[in-house]
Order: structure tokens, then sequence, then C-alpha cells
């Protein structure tokens, strides 16, 4: 039977060609300056596309086996004794997929200018960091403690420290044997991910949200279903929908002052969500960056707090705290599930240096946390009423959004049939102003997200400026 490619194979048709290719010209079936069938006739012979049949070339070619040349057609070299690897096809066929392309180009204009006005990420500009408060803290640290690998979990003093903390402002009642310290949040999500579900896993995630710019959940083959986040935060009747139709195996919700929108879930739908997948059995992973920076005097409680069957796993961070480069997230869950989760990140990172660690220790610690959290809400508060005074004042009826009355971040619609938040985003970057246009977070396309936090307060105006003529240019251009 003559040999062809199948889409039943593990391998993509172009590989399974060139590897077929190359064992033909290894036996001296194609010797040495022999020409090979043209592109044209192999896809006919084999009923696939051109560009399959290119792809097999090419593949060849950068392994030394054949050499292309215009007029000549594609000539074998001869099998080689030593060859580079492919690293193109490394690059594309490894386990975790790249991120939004969009996200690429804004991490790649922030790290190339300096000078642009950044309304992209989420941390904190220099004008609201805690410098005094952690200048005073790293002098008092001890460097004659240890050193070494810390305990699996994270510094004991760090988790006795956070434990208190939850207490205090967060109304959460844990135990530091139920906390495992991680770099970040992003690193307690994907560990989640990672130990408690395996591929094809149905999850449902809110839409829009950060979690929706996460590539691991596809990376890791799971199925996610969304949650559309309302003026009050998801339907928990979709949730119970979703289980249904799909048996969602965990919920992930940012449930207070939302990563994008600023929304926060009510009081009536929290409880609603804990009863329901307390029913159910349905675990929820709870990302809470932002509940003690509401601008009200009334603090919003995190999902955890109302929590007492033990369906919560909570995710926090420091970073939109206190500054994002000290890498300090943790997780508190079940001990079983702490252990577990432990276990992985040992063989990951044997666990974070012990400098940031006892760092956090002490901030958390000190007389000034109180003064700095203060501070911060004002200054955020006032961030915020300036981008909002400087939209209206610049494109007035042409976008519209909600005030947030926490968090870091602006959610906005574009009111235009012309303009859409992508190609806003590219002549923005050409005016020295970048934003996540909302295709990096949910599927909405006529929606941006502007973070007030990072960008530098005497930019703020002028970065809407810039926006605006961004928008102008595209309104005439169509």
């Amino acid at each position: 039977m003559e040999w062809k490619p199948t889409k039943r194979n593990k391998f993509p048709l172009y590989r399974q060609i060139a590897d077929y290719l190359e064992t033909r010209i290894s036996n001296g079936e194609f010797p040495p300056g022999s020409r090979l069938p043209s592109e044209r006739d192999l896809a006919n012979i084999w009923q696939v596309n051109r560009s399959t049949i290119n792809s097999a070339f090419e593949e060849l070619r950068t392994t030394g086996l054949i050499n292309r040349t215009v007029g000549q057609g594609t000539i074998v070299q001869g099998v080689v004794e030593k060859r580079l690897p492919n690293w193109d096809m490394y690059v594309k066929e490894g386990f975790y997929q790249p991120n939004n392309p969009l996200n690429q180009k804004i991490y790649q204009f922030i790290g190339t200018n300096k000078n642009i006005i950044n309304f992209a990420i989420g941390e904190l500009s220099p004008d609201l960091l805690p410098v005094t408060l952690m200048k005073s803290v790293q002098n008092s640290i001890n460097l004659e403690t240890h050193l070494g690998y810390e305990h699996v979990q994270g510094n004991i003093e760090l988790r006795e420290t956070i434990k208190n903390h939850l207490r205090e402002y967060r109304n959460i009642e844990s135990d530091p044997s139920s906390i495992l310290v991680t770099s970040g949040a992003q690193q307690a999500i994907q560990l989640i991910i990672r130990c408690l579900l395996k591929p094809g896993d149905a999850v449902a995630i809110e839409n829009p949200s950060y979690a929706y710019s996460l590539p691991i959940f596809h990376s890791e083959g799971l199925h996610t279903h969304l949650l559309p986040v309302h003026e009050t935060g998801i339907d928990p009747d979709q949730v119970l929908t979703l289980y249904k139709k799909h048996r969602i195996k965990m919920i992930f919700l940012n449930p207070t002052f939302q990563n994008p929108t600023g929304r926060s879930l009510d009081e009536t739908k929290r409880k609603k969500i804990l009863e329901m997948c307390g029913k159910f059995g349905i675990p929820i992973v709870e990302d809470d960056p932002y509940s003690i920076i509401g601008y009200s005097n009334s603090p919003v409680r995190p999902l955890k707090s109302e929590d007492k069957e033990g369906l919560v796993l909570y995710v926090s961070s420091l970073s939109k705290l206190i500054a994002s480069g000290l890498r300090i997230g943790w997780i508190v869950g079940p001990q079983n599930v702490i252990d577990r989760l432990a276990d992985a990140k040992q063989q990951i990172d044997f666990g974070l240096s012990p400098f940031p660690q006892m760092i956090a220790a002490n901030i958390l610690k000190s007389d000034h946390f109180d003064d700095h959290i203060a501070n911060l809400k004002k200054g955020l508060k006032a961030k915020r009423d300036l981008i909002m005074e400087a939209l209206y004042k610049e494109l007035g009826d042409k976008i519209s959004f909600s005030a947030p009355n926490g968090g870091i971040h602006l959610w906005c619609r574009l009111n235009s049939d012309v303009v859409l938040a992508d190609s806003l985003f590219k002549e923005s970057v050409k005016r020295g102003v970048v934003f996540a246009p909302g295709s990096t977070l949910s599927t909405e396309h006529n929606f941006l997200r502007l973070t007030y936090a990072r960008v530098n307060t005497e930019d703020i105006s002028k970065g809407i400026k810039q926006l605006a003529s961004a928008f102008e240019f595209i309104e005439k251009k169509r």
C-alpha cells in the first residue's frame, strides 16, 4: 500500500511528510544531487495543501538535507553527519501556549520605551509605593538568620503574619498550616490548575476577566466556559446551567472590584453561589487582590469570609498593595490541597527567596501598614477621578464606563461602529500610550481596560488626550 500522511497520527501532517522524505533520502532513494518532486505534485499525490508540503520542505531545509533554489527546484544535499536543532519546530510544538500577541506587544512596548504612558499593566506607580515603609523594614531585617531553603509552604513567620492579616483585614480564619506562600497570585492559580485538574475537565471563568488572558487553561487542555459579568457580578443560575450541561469541575472568580470591570458580586449572589456550589460539590477559586482597597468606609468582605464548608480556595497577594516586584502571594485551602500544591511547588522552584518573605512579614506587621493602605486608597481614588474627568472631557459620549468603587481598573466601552479597541491600540501606541484591548480579556472587541494605578498622576490627562487623538484619527480615516 502506498504511504500517505494521516490525521489520525499524533504528529502534524507536515512532520509526517518530512520524516517520510528524510527516511527515503537516508535510504538512498533520493541520492545527493537529485531533485524532489514539486510541491504541487506531492500535494496532489497526498491530497494535502501546498502549504503543508512547503512546511515539510522547510523542515528538511533547516536540517541541511535539501536546498531550495529558484529555477532549480528542491535539490537533495545528502545525509549530514551533524545537524543543528530545528529550534523553530521546538518553539512551535512546546507544551505551553504563547501569550496573546497583543499582550506580547504590550510588554514589548513598556520594556523598550520608558517614556510610554502605561494604562496597561496592573501595578502601582512610584508615587503609590510605600518607599519609606519598605526602607525601614529592609533595614530592620536580621541578616544573621537562616538564609537557606525555606519551609516547603513558605516562611513560618510570614505565614503566621498572613494568618493575622487575613483575620484582621479580610474576616478570614485560617492557620499557618493551611497557607501556601507563592510567587504572586498567578503562580497560585497555575499550581491549582496543574495539580487539581486534568486535561478535558470543564471549568467556568468570568467574561471579561484576567483569567481569560491566561493561556495555561488551554495549555493544560481544559475546556473553559464563560460567565458574563453583570453590574452586580455573575448570575448564579448560569453556574447551575453550566454544571448541568458540562459538569464543570471548578469556578474561577474575582468577585470583589473585579479585573477588569471593577464590579463586585453582591451579597445575595454570594450566598447563592456558596449554597449552590455546596450542594453540587463545586470548588471555587477566589482571586482577591483588591478587597481591602475599596474607596468607601464600608469594607467588602471576600467570598472566603462567608465560606463555612471549605468550598473556596482563596488566592491573594501583595502585588496590588505593596509592590508587584516582591512576588509574594498565597493560597488558603484545606490541608490536603495545600500539601499537594506545596509538593508541586517544591518541584518547580524549591520555594521563594527568604529576603522578600522576611520583608513581606515585617511590612504586614508594621505599625505603618494601616497608614499606607489609607494613603493608597486615597491615591487610587484620586487617579480614578482624574482619568474619568479626562475621558469625559476628551471623548465625551464616544466612550462609556461605570465608576469602580475600589481596585485599579476602568472598563470602558467604545460607542463607535468604526473604532474598535484593537485598531485604537495600534494608533495609540504610535502616540506613546498603551492600554489593554478588550479582546485580551473577553470575547468583546469594543471594550478596553484603562489601569490607572500604574500611570503617573501628571501623565493621566496627557495620555487620555493622546488616546482621543488616536480615536479621532481612526474615525476620519474610515
